[in-house]
């Protein structure tokens, strides 16, 4: 079992930053990756970004691409998401995951955190 604490969310204006931070323990040497998701309100849960815990290769969705950076510390049990140049699309409820494998679809994601809110306003 993991567990996933993630924090820093909150209210910025269009074109701020916000950095999410997703604390894990656990049983975490069993994951070998870890992602970032979002969910708006009345849409379905999409993928923004993943990271592999062991060699660090990331990816990400289209739409985050060149604005957010995924990041982990591996001492830290702890992965961040710098999420620059915000805009009002991507306010949403943020969760963190962990997978067992290197995986985009939230199906293949075993652990989630509870979400923290962004919300950019215009």
């Amino acid at each position: 079992q993991v567990q996933l604490v993630e924090s820093g969310g909150g209210l910025v204006q269009a074109g701020g930053s916000l950095r999410l931070s997703c604390a894990a323990s656990g049983r975490i040497f069993s994951r070998y990756a870890m992602g970032w998701f979002r969910q708006a309100p009345g849409k379905e849960r999409e993928f923004v970004a993943a990271i592999s815990w062991t060699d660090g290769r990331t990816y990400y969705a289209d739409s985050v691409k060149g604005r957010f950076t995924i990041s982990r510390d591996n001492a830290k049990n702890t992965v961040y998401l710098q999420m620059n140049s915000l805009k009002p699309e991507d306010t949403a409820v943020y969760y963190c995951a962990a997978a067992g494998l290197w995986a985009v679809s939230g199906t293949e994601y075993r652990d989630w955190g509870q979400g923290t809110q962004v919300t950019v306003s215009s």
